[in-house]
C-alpha cells in the first residue's frame, strides 16, 4: 500500500508541488478528449493504494467538476483502496442555502455527487461556508490558509494597520488574521444586490488615518472588495490598502475594479492558477506545503487540528 497523487488538468502545477513536498511523483494519468468535448480520464496502477486526486473546481467549473468525478470513478474502478478528493477551491460552496423558492442547494448536490463517484474523503481550503461539512456524508477536512497568508502579510503590514472584514461573513476570518498579526478588526456592512453588484454602508471599528488590510475567502468579480474599499476611504481610512484572499478567481470585471482602487498589494494563494497574469501587484502564496502536510497526516493517521479552519 502506498500514497499516490493524481492530478486533474485544472491545476497540474499545484499537484506537482504537492507531490514534490511529499517526495513522490504524480501517478500516471491522462485525460483524453473526444471531438464533442467528452472527457475520458485514464488512471494507471493505483490498485491497493490510497489515492489523493488534486483538482480545484474553478472556471470552467462544470468541466473541472465533471473531470474530478470521472477521475474518482476511474480510481475506484482501478482498485484504489481509498480515494480522497483534494479540492483546494470548492466550486458551488456559495450555494449553501436557498434564497428563494425554486433554487437548488448546489453545494449539497456537488457533495453528494462526489460521494457517489467514489470519494471517501474531501479536503478543501477555506470553503465559503463551514456548513459544507454538515452537507457531506463523507468526512471533510477544512484546511485554512490563514497562517500562509498572515505570514506573508506580516512582512509588509505596518503596526498601525487595521484588518477589515468586507462583510459579516468574513468576520471570523478577519479575527484569525488579526490575531496572528496583532492588529485590531473593523467590519464593513454590505448588502448583495446581484452576482456582481454589492452595496456597502457603515463601518464598525476605527479606520480613520489607518492603512487597511481587507481579507476575504475569495475574490470573484471584485465587487465586494470595491464596495468595502470605497466605504473605508469615505470613513477616513488611508488610501493605502492591502487585500488578502485565499481564492483568486478574478473573473469578469475584477481586473478593472481592482486596478482603479488604491491597492498597494494583493495577496492570494495558488488554490487556483493564473492569478499573476490577471491582476497587477499580486503576490501568490503557495498552499502546496499545507496540502502536503494534510495528506501526510492522513496517511500516518495523525490529527489535522493545527491545519483546520476554526469555527
Amino acid at each position: 500500500m502506498s500514497t499516490r497523487i493524481v492530478s486533474g488538468t485544472a491545476h497540474r502545477t499545484l499537484a506537482e508541488a504537492v507531490a514534490s513536498a511529499l517526495d513522490t511523483e504524480l501517478a500516471a494519468c491522462g485525460v483524453e478528449r473526444f471531438p464533442d468535448g467528452e472527457l475520458r480520464p485514464v488512471v494507471e496502477r493505483v490498485r491497493g493504494d490510497d489515492v489523493y486526486v488534486v483538482q480545484p473546481t474553478g472556471p470552467p467549473v462544470g468541466e473541472h467538476l465533471v473531470e474530478l468525478l470521472l477521475l474518482l470513478d476511474a480510481c475506484r474502478r482501478g482498485g484504489a483502496r481509498t480515494s480522497t478528493a483534494v479540492v483546494p477551491y470548492f466550486g458551488y460552496a456559495r450555494q449553501d442555502r436557498r434564497g428563494r423558492a425554486g433554487e437548488a442547494v448546489g453545494s449539497r448536490v456537488v457533495a453528494d455527487t462526489l460521494a457517489s463517484a467514489g470519494a471517501d474523503r474531501l479536503v478543501v481550503v477555506d470553503p465559503h461556508t463551514v456548513a459544507l461539512e454538515a452537507m457531506c456524508a463523507m468526512p471533510v477536512e477544512m484546511l485554512t490558509s490563514v497562517p500562509v497568508l498572515a505570514d506573508a502579510l506580516a512582512e509588509e503590514t505596518p503596526d498601525t494597520a487595521v484588518v477589515v472584514a468586507p462583510d459579516l461573513g468574513a468576520v471570523k476570518l478577519a479575527e484569525h488574521h488579526a490575531g496572528r498579526l496583532g492588529l485590531p478588526v473593523a467590519v464593513v456592512r454590505k448588502r448583495r444586490l446581484s452576482g456582481e453588484t454589492v452595496q456597502a454602508g457603515e463601518v464598525a471599528g476605527e479606520v480613520v488615518d489607518r492603512p487597511a488590510v481587507v481579507v476575504d475567502d475569495m475574490i470573484s468579480t471584485g465587487g465586494t472588495i470595491e464596495a468595502a474599499v470605497d466605504v473605508l476611504l469615505a470613513h477616513g481610512a488611508l488610501a493605502d490598502v492591502t487585500v488578502a484572499a485565499t481564492h483568486g478567481l478574478l473573473v469578469g470585471t475584477a481586473h478593472d475594479r481592482l486596478e482603479r482602487l488604491p491597492i498597494r498589494r494583493l495577496f492570494v494563494t495558488d488554490t487556483l492558477p493564473g492569478c499573476r497574469e490577471r491582476v497587477p501587484r499580486v503576490r501568490v502564496c503557495s498552499v502546496a506545503p499545507l496540502l502536503a502536510d494534510a495528506i501526510g497526516r492522513l496517511r500516518d493517521d495523525e490529527p489535522l487540528d493545527a491545519l483546520m479552519v476554526r469555527g
